[in-house]
């Protein structure tokens, strides 16, 4: 492929994709709306594609060209897009990234990493300890891996490799699974995240039907790791007759570290190599990352933004810091907020502790997600500024006011003048186990005056204000 355009290319999958085409030879091209404004400083991930020759453009359609042979997406670009527009206009072929990625990895075998939660750990974990058993893997990953970035010169979730395998993270939240046949996979567990349980159940069944070789289906396997042991920020757990020492905490990873050994040793990888490999895996951006010190609180980053992955990340901070956590959550679109909002707050009263705090921010919009947004509203959330929910019969009281953990202002009138510390919409949910609660606009606090014992949820898609 010469002369490839990606549109979008400033995003986790776009990026990997674009290291990947590089380093099979490609000429790259990109564009990206966080390019619109000349001023604003490049992510690390453009970065380090432009210091490799990627050309970017911003999200105008001034990167499609006469020249251009092909045309890149993702499920998130809109049909209105203008590179897209222009695209079609021309008659460039335009193709969605993992036909493009399936593309680039065709002449390896593939072992691919499939699953609602733990696939990008898994995939680094694997790529981490077949390199160190001799097999120099691709791998494509769907979050940065520490030491894959050659310090800042490429792109940190994609290794490049000589050998005749391949590793790669591949997505069920758009079905672009599918496009992949694999020599050998795994796919971790599944849960109702994009879609609903049993679309997601079917959807997997299918993938797995396209696998040529061993493909472990830990959603029916009974082999688990065994003697699972957890520390301050570390977990280790038996198989084939020895203890593993993995250097991440929570059982979860335990469980990650276990799939990804007997994966690699279903493709012939020696033992010892392996678990020597493991004891020195480097970490995963954004999974359970330690990024530093804060008022003497130590600060984590995580990605979690599913029921299932923020119950494991919470399980495993509590048990690292039994004095409390204070979580600062991000919903991640409007249309999985949608679909999960009735398990996420099961799932926070189950976690939350007395001694824990737990702050959310405006929902993340993470593009493709048009028909969930309120209509005549701007990009953002005042939709879902204020949201109650309670337990049938029980009340679920907030109040925002400056001096508290919390502030919050909504996106209309912006924070009050007075405010040293705005959190940028920040809205609080109650600490009570039987009641959870946002505030309202700080500039003009009212009490949320009882929840409903559901959501309901207008015509087009977004939940109401809660009445006050």
């Amino acid at each position: 492929m010469k002369d490839v355009h990606l549109i979008g290319i400033g995003g986790v999958g776009m990026s990997a994709l674009a290291q990947a085409l590089v380093d099979s030879g490609c000429e790259v091209s990109g564009a990206d709306r966080s390019l619109n404004d000349p001023s604003a400083e490049m992510t690390p991930a453009l970065a380090a594609l432009a210091a490799q020759g990627v050309r970017l453009f911003p999200d105008d359609g001034s990167g499609v060209t006469g020249e251009t042979t092909r045309v890149i997406v993702s499920t998130a670009i809109e049909d209105d897009n203008p590179g897209l527009v222009k695209a079609r206009a021309l008659a460039i072929p335009v193709v969605h990234r993992a036909t493009a990625l399936a593309e680039v990895l065709s002449g390896h075998k593939l072992v691919a990493v499939a699953g609602t939660c733990g696939k990008s750990t898994v995939t680094a974990m694997l790529g981490h300890i077949l390199a160190a058993a001799g097999f120099d893997p691709v791998v494509v990953n769907g979050a940065a891996v520490a030491g894959w970035s050659d310090g800042g010169k490429r792109v940190g979730s994609v290794r490049r490799g000589r050998g005749q395998w391949a590793v790669a993270e591949v997505d069920e939240s758009d079905k672009s699974l599918m496009a992949f046949t694999p020599a050998a996979a795994v796919i971790t567990n599944a849960s109702a995240d994009h879609f609903g349980l049993e679309e997601t159940e079917a959807l997997f069944d299918d993938f797995k039907r396209k696998v040529s070789g061993p493909c472990f289906d830990c959603r029916t396997d009974q082999e688990r790791p065994q003697n699972v042991r957890t520390e301050a920020w570390s977990s280790s757990f038996e198989y084939e007759g020895a203890t593993w020492t993995v250097p991440m905490p929570g059982a979860h990873n335990a469980e990650n570290a276990f799939n990804a050994v007997r994966l690699a040793r279903a493709v012939g990888a020696d033992a010892a190599a392996l678990k020597l490999a493991l004891a020195s895996f480097p970490g995963v951006e954004r999974r359970l990352q330690k990024v530093g010190m804060c008022g003497g609180a130590v600060v984590v980053d995580d990605y979690a933004h599913n029921p299932a992955k923020l119950a494991a990340m919470w399980s495993a901070l509590a048990a690292a810091f039994p004095a409390g956590v204070a979580v600062l959550w991000r919903p991640h679109g409007y249309g999985p907020l949608r679909k999960m909002l009735l398990q996420l707050a099961e799932v926070f009263r189950a976690a939350i502790r007395p001694q824990d705090a737990l702050l959310i921010l405006p929902v993340y919009d993470a593009g493709g997600t048009a028909p969930f947004r309120r209509a005549g509203r701007s990009r953002g959330n005042r939709g879902v500024r204020s949201v109650a929910r309670g337990r049938r019969g029980a009340s679920a009281r907030a109040r925002a006011a400056h001096g508290r953990a919390c502030h919050g202002w909504c996106a209309r009138s912006g924070p009050p003048a007075s405010c040293k510390a705005p959190c940028f919409g920040l809205t609080r949910l109650a600490r009570r186990r039987d009641a959870v609660a946002t505030s309202t606009c700080a500039r003009n606090p009212r009490r949320i005056r009882r929840a409903r014992s559901r959501p309901v949820w207008d015509r087009r898609g977004m939940p109401p204000q809660a009445r006050r």
